[in-house]
């Protein structure tokens, strides 16, 4: 019997442990208006490419930091410095552009095809890295395009399953 009674007063303690329910509130119309905004392809498609262009930016200063000059042994410091900054300047412009455009396409691609299918799922993700990749590396003939697209629809995917952003 005391084995019982022991087993009833810790179910009796874990029911008394319930959480407690949290309030729901409607949304202000402040923050109905900022959705409605941030739902705008053309907003969402903007404020990527504005961001990939940051990104672009501060990878072009990066990546030429890490640059050493072909002459470096003939150079005087202030002409290593004088190359060091051109070289920042003008991969972070090159990368800026890149990624701005990169962002762009693919934010605007992914909205579309997220409003016509009315689903936000891994589809619109292998459809948008489809078109960025196609779009970017289309310059290089239909093969390197097919390849861009497969390549980074594949890339998206991954960057996707690596997030874990739907479960």
């Amino acid at each position: 019997m005391s084995t019982n009674s022991g087993a009833e007063s810790s179910n009796a303690s874990n029911g008394a442990e319930k959480p407690a329910v949290e309030r729901f509130h409607l949304p202000t119309p402040e923050e109905i208006r900022g959705q409605d905004i941030w739902n705008n392809c053309a907003v969402r498609s903007v404020v990527s490419g504005v961001m990939g262009g940051g990104l672009g930016v501060m990878m072009g200063i990066f990546f030429a930091a890490l640059d050493n000059p072909i002459m470096q042994d003939t150079m005087t410091t202030r002409q290593q410095l004088a190359y060091t900054a051109r070289q920042m300047g003008q991969r972070s412009w090159s990368n800026c552009k890149t990624f701005a455009v990169m962002g762009f396409i693919f934010s605007a691609a992914e909205c579309v095809v997220e409003k016509y299918r009315a689903k936000h799922d891994t589809t619109n993700t292998v459809v948008a890295g489809c078109v960025t990749g196609g779009a970017i590396s289309a310059r290089g003939g239909p093969q390197a395009a097919c390849v861009g697209c497969a390549g980074f629809a594949a890339f998206s995917v991954a960057i996707e399953k690596l997030l874990e952003r739907y479960e």
